[in-house]
C-alpha cells in the first residue's frame, strides 16, 4: 500500500478511536509504519490536512454502506430495522468502540477548526445527498427521502454515542425499530423493492 494511503488509513482510525485533539503526528507515523518526514512530504499542511483527507475517504467509504445493508430487504422499514441492529452488534463486539470518525471529529472541532468543520460539513452534506438518491430510489417522494436520509443519520450518529456511554445496544435498537414506524407511515415504502 501507498505511503499516503497508509497515512491517511492510519489517521482515520485514530480519529475514530480517540479524536482530533488527541492525535499527534508522532503517533500517526507510527501507526501508519512511516517516517514523520513523509508526512510532511505527503501532507504539507501536516495533521490537518492528513485528517481533511481521512474525513473525505472515510466519508466516501461509509456512504456506501447504506445500500449494502438495505439492498437485501424488499421492504425499507425492515431493513433499516436491521441495520440498526447490526450496527448495535457491531459496536457490542469492538467493545462499544466509536463507530464513525466523521461525526466524532465534527462535534470535536466545529468551534475550533474552521477549515476541518468545513470538510466535515462537506461528507455529511454528501451523505445526505446520496442518501436521499438512495431513498428516492427504493420509492419515497424527494421530500420524504431526504426527511428519511435526516432521521436516519441524525438516529444513527446519536445512539452511537447512547450507546457508547451506557455499554448497551438499547439504543440502537430502540431508534432503529422507532424509524421503522416512521417509514411504515410515508407513502410508497410498501411497494419499494430493493434495486438489485
Amino acid at each position: 500500500m501507498r505511503t499516503d494511503k497508509r497515512i491517511v488509513n492510519a489517521m482515520a482510525e485514530l480519529l475514530r478511536l480517540q479524536g482530533y485533539a488527541a492525535t499527534g503526528i508522532q503517533q500517526l507515523a507510527r501507526a501508519a509504519e512511516a517516517p514523520t518526514g513523509s508526512i510532511y512530504h505527503h501532507f504539507r499542511g501536516g495533521k490537518r490536512e492528513v485528517a481533511a483527507a481521512a474525513l473525505r475517504e472515510t466519508g466516501a467509504v461509509y456512504i456506501q454502506v447504506l445500500p449494502m445493508l438495505l439492498d437485501e430487504h424488499a421492504d425499507l422499514a425492515t431493513g433499516i430495522e436491521a441495520a440498526f441492529a447490526a450496527a448495535a452488534e457491531d459496536m457490542e463486539n469492538t467493545g462499544w468502540a466509536n463507530m464513525c470518525p466523521v461525526v466524532t471529529v465534527t462535534g470535536e472541532i466545529a468551534d475550533t477548526e474552521p477549515e476541518l468543520r468545513e470538510v466535515a460539513a462537506e461528507v455529511l452534506t454528501s451523505w445526505v445527498d446520496e442518501g436521499t438518491r438512495y431513498m428516492a430510489g427504493r420509492g419515497l417522494s424527494e421530500t420524504d427521502a431526504r426527511a428519511l436520509t435526516y432521521a436516519v443519520l441524525s438516529s444513527l450518529e446519536g445512539a452511537f454515542i447512547l450507546a457508547r456511554g451506557q455499554r448497551s445496544r438499547e439504543p440502537l435498537l430502540a431508534a432503529g425499530h422507532a424509524l421503522a414506524a416512521y417509514v411504515a407511515t410515508l407513502p410508497a415504502t410498501a411497494s419499494a423493492r430493493s434495486p438489485g
